[in-house]
């Protein structure tokens, strides 16, 4: 496969896939892994995803930003592995660029909350 076919693939699969697997280093050096909802992604350079602040990611996160996400499509036996970094943001124009109805569920206090923040995983 060329190189260009292969980036179009990666970037068809990158686009389609509404869940990313986020690697982490966790406690100890021992690899952590969750499923995350994929927010946004800029060609196959910046993913963007939310989570809570309080969460155990977050504190792994700002620990040490070296990460990679995984996308896989188990129908077409496809996956892709992007490594680089990533960044915490409480920015409040990050934050309402990734903000959707319904959130409030988890962020009672809408897009200022501060259990809410924004990740940008920049490969």
């Amino acid at each position: 496969m060329q190189k260009e076919e292969a980036r179009k693939k990666a970037l068809s699969l990158a686009n389609r896939s509404n869940i990313a697997m986020l690697g982490t280093n966790g406690d100890k050096g021992y690899p952590n892994v969750k499923a995350m909802i994929k927010m946004e992604n800029e060609d196959l350079k910046i993913v963007w995803f939310s989570t809570n602040t309080s969460s155990k990611r977050i504190t792994q996160l700002n620990r040490d930003s070296k990460t990679y996400v995984y996308f896989v499509d188990f129908d077409q036996w496809e996956g892709l592995m992007l490594v680089g970094n990533i960044e915490v943001l409480q920015d409040i124009e990050s934050k309402k660029q990734l903000w959707h109805e319904g959130y409030e569920k988890y962020y009672p206090s809408g897009v200022t909350d501060p259990d809410y923040s924004v990740l940008r995983f920049t490969a």
